[in-house]
């Protein structure tokens, strides 16, 4: 047994904004209410809050106004943010570092997209990011990994194909990424006896890249009531040249 021995304040930042708590003091031992977490004043529904907002793009500067703006008087510090998003490093790397010899992945994707980050000198830049997605013989599809470099260079694909074999990626059959050659060289270094298919959407990208461009598209992107019909393209018959062909796609016969 114990006797309470008068009580402390505290305030507690919701999503309903600022509540004022008044917590027991105890002669012997210590009292913490269930809603409330050591060393933390923010509730996990407003935790989840300024982790999504972070997650989004939003500065931690800027995850200050936001908690104004829902009723949060006593304010989040920049400090405060950080360290809750700190716990996102703790869950991105779990999941990053995962292994993955549950199950054979035959069907294995790869693909980079390039973002702007913030370096360690505090600088915005343009960095590859890799991410790796598989399949299973049952159709069950899987990221794997992903990860961040410079650019997609061999040795930065040849590391992190390696970092995936290490985990315990097995039974690939089928490698299906761009025709990049760093890319091609370290999977065929990585991960021998797998085949290798181009994807079809950066083949036409490429095609789309490669052909010279028309003026005018067919049909119009967009025809508005008032817009004027458009006319149709005239084709030329065999052994003659459209009027409306450009040069570079019907060149001249040779003479």
């Amino acid at each position: 047994m114990t006797e309470r021995n008068g009580h402390r304040s505290r305030v507690l930042a919701t999503r309903a904004g600022d509540v004022e708590l008044k917590i027991p003091k105890l002669r012997r031992g210590s009292f913490m209410p269930s809603v409330l977490e050591p060393r933390r004043r923010i509730d996990k529904a407003l935790h989840a809050v300024v982790m999504e907002a972070y997650v989004n793009g939003v500065s931690t500067r800027s995850v200050d106004d936001l908690a104004a703006a829902l009723g949060v008087d006593s304010g989040i510090s920049k400090s405060e943010v950080s360290r809750i998003c700190a716990e996102l490093d703790e869950a991105v790397e779990a999941f990053r570092g995962r292994p993955l010899g549950h199950a054979e992945f035959p069907y294995l994707f790869l693909d980079v997209a390039y973002l702007k980050v913030r370096n360690s000198l505090s600088q915005v830049t343009s960095m590859a990011m890799v991410v790796a997605s598989g399949v299973t013989e049952d159709g069950r599809r899987e990221i794997l990994g992903c990860d961040i470099g410079d650019s997609e260079t061999e040795g930065f694909w040849q590391q992190f194909l390696a970092s995936l074999r290490d985990r315990g990626l097995n039974g690939v059959r089928l490698v299906t990424a761009d025709a990049h050659r760093g890319l091609n060289a370290a999977a065929d270094r990585t991960l021998q006896g797998a085949a290798r298919q181009r994807c079809r959407v950066h083949f036409a990208r490429n095609l789309s890249a490669a052909c010279p461009g028309p003026t005018s598209t067919w049909p119009p992107r967009f025809c508005g009531p008032s817009s004027p019909s458009p006319t149709p393209p005239r084709f030329a018959t065999p052994g003659t040249r459209s009027p409306d062909s450009s040069p570079a796609c019907s060149p001249e016969p040779a003479s």
